[in-house]
């Protein structure tokens, strides 16, 4: 037997109250996105990750802005663990560099141990180089070596835990020196040389580009020569175990849910292919492209244990 119009309504009119009484379900993104970088503004990682940011907020409609938070000698690490005690909801984004992931559980901070974060994706390989002054009395790294064997040197980096700086350190060991003395600095360009405050700087060429023909580029750190600096050769050409990649990525807590990974993920590599950043990358010789977060994995899990071989050299082991 079928319901009545009037019963029909009445038994409608009852479930409106209910249904009345559903919470809606928020759709990503519906408030402000924050894009953490623990780095100056100023360097590829900062531009790049701000172009990100408009095209986000273009796409959706949603304030998105960059946030810098260096961490001095701390390097990206207490930066990183701002986003590591964020809500696992997409609305704290970290764009980190490979030693967030690789180096942060060591560092002894609570919040990133065990390693409290996922890859969104990987967009950016540095153009990392060791600069000195072109005054300086050595031009390549075995002058450096012979010079150093009996006078200091001071080195300036980013943080001594960062891989940059283990990779330099590890090639010092390579070739017989250890540096009479060093430093990490919130920012490493033209200033810093000049200024007399590092002898020698562990830098991305995008920051020494000011003052590029004052300026020796005695090797750079990555998988292939960087095009502005072609005679310049790689770390792992001099020391082909020390062949290791500086990049940069997007992280979201652990449980994000996938949905709104593949949102950000969508800007982002959006963004990556962009005319905007393919000219970026001529101007400063930096590799930029879109990893997704498979492909991001195993690339983490691989530099992993190439890093492993670095701290033995430095170790001595």
């Amino acid at each position: 037997m079928k319901p009545t119009l009037p019963l029909l309504a009445g038994l409608l009119g009852l479930g409106l109250p209910l249904l009345a009484s559903q919470p809606a379900v928020a759709q990503y993104p519906e408030k402000p996105v924050e894009f953490v970088v623990p780095f100056p503004p100023g360097d590829l990682e900062d531009v790049l990750t701000r172009m990100i940011a408009d095209e986000f907020q273009k796409t959706y409609g949603v304030p998105a802005a960059v946030v810098n938070k260096p961490g001095g000698g701390g390097g990206p690490f207490p930066g990183a663990a701002e986003v590591a005690q964020a809500p696992a909801d997409g609305y704290t984004i970290g764009s980190f560099v490979i030693d967030v992931p690789l180096v942060g559980p060591q560092t002894g901070i609570p919040a990133l141990d065990p390693n409290p974060f996922e890859p969104v994706g990987i967009f950016l390989t540095y153009p990392f180089v060791i600069a000195a002054s072109k005054d300086a009395p050595y031009k390549t790294i075995d002058d450096l070596a012979a010079y150093a064997k009996d006078n200091d040197v001071a080195l300036g980096h980013f943080g001594s835990l960062l891989i940059p700086t283990q990779v330099t350190f590890a090639l010092a060991k390579k070739k017989g020196f250890d540096f009479g003395s060093e430093a990490a600095f919130d920012a490493l360009d033209c200033n810093t040389l000049a200024s007399g405050d590092a002898d020698v700087i562990n830098t991305t060429l995008q920051l020494i580009l000011p003052c590029l023909d004052q300026v020796n580029v005695m090797a750079s750190i990555g998988e292939k020569r960087i095009p502005l600096i072609p005679d310049t050769p790689t770390v792992g050409e001099l020391e082909p175990d020390l062949d290791l990649a500086l990049w940069n990525g997007l992280f979201v807590k652990n449980g994000t849910p996938d949905d709104v990974r593949a949102k950000i993920a969508a800007v982002a590599e959006k963004v990556m292919q962009s005319d905007k950043a393919k000219k970026l990358a001529e101007q400063t010789g930096a590799l930029i492209y879109w990893q997704d977060a498979e492909a991001a994995q195993k690339r983490i899990a691989h530099d992993s244990e190439t890093l492993g071989t670095v701290a033995g050299l430095i170790d001595g082991n």
